[in-house]
């Protein structure tokens, strides 16, 4: 026993020991450090920085326009009932052993971020659980399931009389196949859950088979297949908040955005319908991501902590913010696609998301493309933002020949 406690102990202090070394930001603050001083070949890393620059996206950066322009402007239901904004030029950053040795365009300036939102989300989950609000991820959801009260001031002037059959609350999780879905189903889109909501229908969602073929088809037994799905992945927001009882950004403000000294201008925003009643209190639920507007909005010098958080297994200055053995179901593979893990974590085990990067390197990916690359084996995180998404490989190619 005594053996044990020794070794515990070894242990405690070795990892403080190695987290001393590790150098972290303060708020409002990065050191940077030149290349050259960082052993990279500084003329390669000015083509990797030319050419993120050279191959800024060409969609409209009226992102209400890019919206319509595009296909989810195209989908039944896919008008925009969130918040959308005016998109800045290229901009990004390069972290090496922890410095900033690379930035261009704005990375000050508050962007949409899309799916990138789907990993704080997924963090949440995973706060969920250590906070014991959550037994595992391998639980039903329904269990844990309140109905929801949605807040909806324009029903004070319906006649109730022609209401009254009608419930006030809805239930997330009814059907029998519903009834079915584990918080990891949610978590790694593979729940095909049953319905609608905020006015978004399931099959609704990019139909590529064709809206009528999608509302007859039968329900995919949760977990054996991956859909990317945008109304599931807000029936997992709002059942988190509903485990929470309180707005998921101020769960990410206290456990994590505080703590990593992440600037004060980040927003994390729903839809104008997606309001509900917890506790006699008017809550919003939050988007995971800007499919049809609202989500994250932030800088990417805030995409930089989150990815360097990432990089170091959740730790911060030596406190474990996201749990590490969270962050490694995040990045296990999904069974029925081995190209992703938790949401939003896209994997590079089989070498297909970006080949010229390590097996072990993973990012945060929003449309844009937003990118949050991070690399332990290199020591290196990049935030790339509105490039197209073909052009990440090459990116990333460009700045690993840098550090040869």
């Amino acid at each position: 026993m005594k053996k044990l406690v020794s070794s515990l102990l070894l242990c405690v202090i070795f990892s403080s020991v190695v987290n001393a070394q590790i150098y972290f930001p303060e708020k409002n603050k990065w050191e940077t450090k030149s290349p050259e001083s960082m052993g990279i070949d500084a003329g390669k890393i000015k083509v990797a920085i030319d050419f993120a620059i050279a191959h800024e996206s060409q969609e409209d950066p009226n992102l209400k326009i890019a919206h319509y322009e595009g296909g989810f402007g195209r989908e039944p239901f896919g008008y925009p009932i969130g918040p959308m904004k005016t998109r800045g030029s290229a901009a990004g950053l390069i972290i090496h052993k922890g410095y900033v040795v690379a930035q261009w365009g704005d990375p000050s300036r508050v962007d949409l971020t899309f799916s990138v939102a789907k990993s704080f989300l997924s963090t949440t989950a995973g706060l969920a659980i250590e906070a014991g609000l959550i037994n595992s991820e391998n639980d039903l959801v329904y269990p844990y399931m309140a109905p929801i009260y949605p807040y909806e001031p324009n029903k004070l002037s319906i006649n109730k009389a022609d209401h009254f059959e009608q419930d006030d609350t809805f239930e997330l999780f009814a059907t029998e196949h519903n009834r079915t879905i584990t918080w990891d189903h949610l978590l790694r889109q593979t729940s095909d859950w049953e319905g609608s909501l905020w006015g978004k229908p399931d099959w609704a969602d990019r139909p590529r088979e064709g809206a009528k073929e999608k509302r007859a088809r039968l329900q995919n037994t949760p977990g054996s297949v991956y859909e990317y799905n945008d109304t599931r992945v807000n029936v997992l927001a709002l059942a988190l908040m509903n485990v929470w009882r309180k707005p998921l950004p101020e769960v990410i403000k206290e456990k994590m955005m505080d703590p990593i000294g992440a600037s004060d201008t980040w927003r994390w925003t729903g839809y104008e319908n997606s309001f509900v009643i917890i506790d006699g209190q008017i809550m919003q639920s939050v988007s995971g991501g800007s499919h049809w507007g609202g989500g994250m909005m932030l800088s990417a010098w805030d995409q930089a902590r989150f990815g360097y958080l990432t990089l170091n297994d959740g730790n911060w200055k030596g406190q474990q913010l996201i749990p590490a053995s969270w962050i490694e179901k995040s990045k296990t593979p999904t069974p029925a696609n081995p190209g992703y893990g938790f949401m939003n974590y896209f994997l590079n085990y089989d070498q297909k998301d970006i080949p010229a990067a390590p097996k072990t390197a993973f990012t945060h990916i929003g449309a844009g493309t937003n990118m949050i690359y991070v690399d332990e084996e290199n020591d290196l995180v990049i935030v790339a933002r509105w490039i197209p998404a073909g052009d990440k490989n090459e990116l990333v190619r460009l700045v690993l020949e840098s550090l040869k």
